[in-house]
């Protein structure tokens, strides 16, 4: 099924006066991210993403959202350039800005000055509402070519939202609440700055798009709030049903995971003595291979079709599916009830799951589950410590704590994909931030009772899988709910519960 952010067209800029189009002007200065961010919100790729300067020359329209005729248009448009000498010329002249850029040069003797006066005229000419992206990387009061765009934004008196993009890695929200007050309180001089958010163009989450429009309804006139309050519920609709087929995927394969059992040899009595043990050593290592397979298998594909739900492209790294059988030990003597499972390379997930092998479980670090992830997400390498179930029929299957392992892998991989900008290019694996993994493990413990009970259930002799695959899905809503909730406290999320 493809994804449900169906790629089109470039669109035609709308009449003068048109009210059923609200229309978004994303300006910067040069070469700090405009179109890369365009393609993360549009879910497509639009122009031509290069690190150089001027790389968009003219204004292009591209539809965000489209409704019973109705659209949110998305304009890219070319970097301001030389600001200053802009800047000056408007000061001096004493005539509005629509005449002092028709006096400008033309693009192929002065570019800077060209793409400055498309900025500005598209802003004049197209913007109910002007995202200016700013790089965060830099000190609010380093960058003294925002103070200088934002004088001439001033001039034009379009409402504007300051995005912050190249954030670095997540962190704590109260870190990124702190960004942004310092450059709320460096702005405040402009009245027309009406919001300051984070917005990186390359691990954005899509949640804080919500936050954005949010922001942005109060700002725009009757009737076209009321325009926009209606494409805000179609970007609501499109969210929570890729948001519940991501849940689907992940309940899935975690309900294929808790299912699943191999037959296996009866020990003897003599093997367990170890005397003999070749017979039953050979079915415990072919129940290994079998389930460590089936197990990446299902999560490769779970992984694949959450990247295409989110308008992705790419793939999981599927070449790596085989990489973690030289990783199992096998003991010359171990009795089945301690059979020490290493899980198969589990590609699109995460890295290993350490934890020592104690006698009759899993014990680290006082004898809790850590859930501590390493490595990247193109090696899953269940170290030492996950043990197999032995059941009554003389079959093995994960044990419990696998089990919650495997959830709070689900839950890294929808993080991972949920966080994952269009404008990076194709999807390619890669580490979890610490921030995810600690708020991951805290959230699976506070749900364990949740996915205690589906792995009881899917331990019964024909569970009903249909059943094991709802309670798998809604476990794992309810848990990326709270992740979401902790990781973007002030976003609205009601709407997805």
């Amino acid at each position: 099924m493809p994804s449900l952010f169906t790629p089109r067209h470039k669109a035609a800029p709308p009449e003068p006066g048109t009210v059923d189009t609200v229309t978004f002007s994303l300006i910067s200065h040069t070469n700090v991210g405009k179109t890369t961010l365009a393609r993360t919100l549009l879910r497509r790729d639009v122009g031509d993403a290069l690190d150089q300067s001027h790389v968009t020359d003219v204004a292009e329209a591209y539809p965000m959202i489209e409704a019973d005729g109705a659209r949110l248009l998305l304009w890219d448009t070319p970097g301001f350039g030389d600001t200053a000498r802009l800047l000056k010329r408007l000061r001096t002249s004493g005539q509005p800005i629509r005449w002092m850029v028709s006096q400008m040069w033309d693009r192929f003797r002065d570019r800077p000055l060209w793409c400055s006066q498309q900025a500005v005229c598209n802003v004049q000419d197209e913007a109910d509402v002007v995202l200016y992206l700013v790089n965060a990387s830099e000190k609010p009061d380093a960058a003294a070519y925002v103070t200088m765009e934002m004088e001439i934004l001033e001039w034009i008196g379009k409402p504007v939202m300051v995005l912050l993009n190249q954030t670095g890695p997540p962190r704590p929200a109260t870190d990124d609440e702190q960004e942004e007050s310092d450059w709320r309180l460096h702005l405040q001089r402009f009245p027309v700055v009406k919001a300051v958010i984070g917005m990186d163009a390359f691990a954005r989450c899509w949640v804080q798009e919500g936050e954005l429009m949010d922001l942005i309804g109060p700002l725009l006139p009757e009737p076209k709030r009321r325009i926009f309050t209606t494409l805000r519920r179609v970007w609501e609709k499109q969210h929570l049903d890729v948001f519940h087929q991501s849940m689907q995927a992940l309940g899935e394969q975690l309900a294929g995971n808790a299912a699943d059992r191999v037959p296996v040899t009866r020990e003897s009595v003599l093997q367990r003595l170890g005397v003999n043990r070749k017979e039953l050593n050979d079915s415990m290592e072919s129940a290994r291979e079998g389930l460590s397979g089936r197990l990446s298998v299902r999560s490769v594909a779970a992984m694949d079709r959450m990247i295409v739900l989110h308008g992705l492209e790419g793939r999981s790294a599927k070449q790596i599916h085989s990489s973690g059988e030289a990783a199992f030990g096998v003991p010359v003597r171990i009795n089945e009830s301690l059979w020490s499972a290493v899980g198969g390379a589990l590609t699109g997930a995460v890295g290993g799951i350490a934890a020592e092998l104690k006698t009759g479980g899993l014990l680290m670090g006082g004898g809790a589950l850590t859930g501590i992830l390493l490595g990247g997400t193109g090696s899953y390498l269940l170290a030492k410590g996950f043990n197999l179930s032995r059941g009554d029929d003389h079959s093995v299957r994960w044990t419990e704590e696998h089990f919650a392992a495997q959830a709070e892998i689900s839950l890294l991989c929808y993080l991972a994909v949920a966080h994952y900008g269009r404008g990076r290019g194709e999807w390619q694996d890669s580490v979890h931030p610490e921030l995810w993994r600690g708020l991951v493990h805290e959230v699976v413990h506070d749900h364990r009772r949740h996915f205690n009970h589906i792995w009881k259930h899917a331990g019964v002799k024909e569970p009903d899988m249909a059943d094991v695959t709802r309670e798998c899905a809604r476990a794992l809503t309810l848990c990326s709910l709270a992740l979401l909730r902790r990781l973007y406290p002030r976003v609205r999320l009601d709407w997805l519960s």
